[in-house]
């Protein structure tokens, strides 16, 4: 049964209305269970929402900053609030395991303390005195800040976007994911609640024809997280128009190094974290693995390969599971297709993934040898490891650097010139020594170069493309 607590699909200007657009529904991946059924918004919704974002931006863009940030405390408590029911919001929509939702939860949370300190530190207000006055750094909003929500994490990725631009004075028009469309609504409720104007935040339902419509709006920024086809799409689409701010996260076709540490088992334990964690669906997940050539090499296939056929998957509700489903039938459709690619240039299936329903989103995690195959760079969104040989440190170096993207990369070794080493050559905007590629802190930046977006780090840089500074020279 869908469990949608409003009369209406969309929120606009503080009131929710059914959507005018196409009908769709979405289906839990886990059991194929009907957990959302709506309209998307129409052309018009989308203006409306718009105008009603523009509207709200006069009066919230000249908010006192104190003001703005109570609202957005005020915000986290009400998100606590409703922890369980956007949980279960989560996993229902995209089959992610029940006590990952939780996290993720936790995470909306806690980010919001990080991106209030950000504005503070780093779109703040500062004088310095000089002869005859004083200069002024400032930091003002753009205006209407058009934010695309992604599956994997829709509610903390889109929040991660939402909360700094509400900060500094923007207004948003959220579009979620019509994959994961269940939590936006409880955000809506949380910001409601919490004392956020009519029209500073809109929600919007739908697929590519809703998104179309918002690009052709009157916004002052696209905000994205997501694959590197759409995000090219949208850099394409804003050519020459610098006046609209663009921060594009597009995933990543991340290498993790294993180099010759002396306890394999943990070295796969932080492979087996960083490959097959939320079933692959992160974008800092591990996708290719580079091993020495010989024994040592052999040794930790064969341990990532046993351990792995041994991981449990299971519904989003299985205490037990590792792995939940993909995100849909189809995306498990998708990774077999990309797997069986990958043979038939050459590669050999150590442990093939394989879609356990045709009908539902489950796989079992994969393992593949590119020994004999050419690298296809390509970011597969799935439980997939490729594995790789170097004959030598170097040529290490090389293989993971050999992909036009640059998010996330990871490094297993005993010694630390070897990470000094790696960290000085290899192109990758998070690299952990010794930890999983996933589980980025919001602490930090979090983007990457190259395909893996236009390098507007999120997380704690979140603030930078979320206000302008104004300089001022004052006698």
């Amino acid at each position: 049964m869908t469990a949608q607590p409003h009369s209406g699909d969309c929120f606009i200007n503080g009131k929710w209305v059914p959507g005018d657009g196409a009908p769709f529904q979405k289906t839990c991946p886990a059991n194929g269970e009907v957990v959302w059924t709506g309209r998307a918004a129409s052309a018009a919704q989308t203006r409306q929402a718009v105008e009603a974002a523009r509207t709200a931006f006069d009066a919230w863009g000249r908010t006192k900053l104190a003001t703005r940030q109570a609202v957005l405390e005020r915000y986290t408590e009400e998100l606590r609030l409703r922890k369980e029911a956007m949980a279960l919001a989560i996993s229902r929509d995209m089959g992610k395991l029940l006590k990952e939702a939780g996290i993720e939860v936790d995470t909306m949370v806690a980010k919001i303390a990080v991106s209030i300190k950000a504005q503070a530190d780093r779109a703040g207000e500062h004088s310095l005195p000089v002869d005859f006055g004083h200069l002024d750094l400032t930091h003002r909003p753009h205006g209407v800040m058009a934010v695309f929500g992604p599956y994997n994490f829709p509610g903390h990725l889109p929040n991660g976007h939402i909360v700094p631009a509400l900060l500094p004075g923007n207004t948003c028009v959220f579009k979620a994911s019509e994959l994961a469309p269940s939590v936006a609504p409880l955000m809506m409720d949380a910001f409601q609640a919490a004392g956020l104007p009519p029209g500073c935040i809109n929600l919007l339902q739908g697929g590519r024809d809703t998104g179309a419509d918002l690009l052709a709006a009157d916004i002052n920024g696209l905000l994205f997280t997501g694959s590197e086809h759409t995000g090219r799409m949208f850099h394409r689409y804003f050519a020459g128009r610098p006046e609209v701010i663009l921060a594009l996260e597009m995933g990543g076709n991340n290498p993790l190094i294993i180099w010759e540490p002396t306890d394999v088992e943990a070295a796969t334990d932080i492979a087996i974290q960083s490959a097959y964690l939320t079933t692959g669906q992160r974008c800092s997940c591990a996708r290719r693995l580079i091993l020495p050539k010989g024994r040592f090499g052999d040794q930790v296939v064969e341990s990532i390969a046993e351990r792995a056929r041994h991981l449990a998957v299971g519904p989003w509700n299985d205490d037990t599971a590792f792995m939940g489903p993909l995100v849909s039938a189809h995306a498990a459709a998708q990774a077999v297709t990309f797997q069986n690619k990958l043979i038939a240039e050459g590669a050999r299936a150590i442990l093939p993934l394989e879609q356990k329903d045709e009908n539902l989103g489950f796989v079992s995690p994969g393992l593949i040898d590119m020994s004999g195959a050419a690298p296809m760079d390509e970011e597969m969104f799935g439980p997939l490891l490729q594995v790789y040989r170097a004959g030598d440190l170097d040529q290490a170096i090389a293989l993971a650097n050999a992909t036009r993207f640059g998010l996330a990369g990871g490094l297993v070794c005993d010694d630390l010139p070897t990470w000094e080493l790696v960290k000085s050559r290899l192109r990758a905007g998070i690299l952990n020594l010794n930890k999983p590629t996933v589980g980025a802190s919001g602490q930090m930046p979090f983007g990457g170069p190259g395909a893996s977006g236009n390098f507007r780090p999120g997380a704690y840089y979140a603030a930078d493309y979320c206000a302008w500074p104004q300089a001022s020279q004052v006698a």
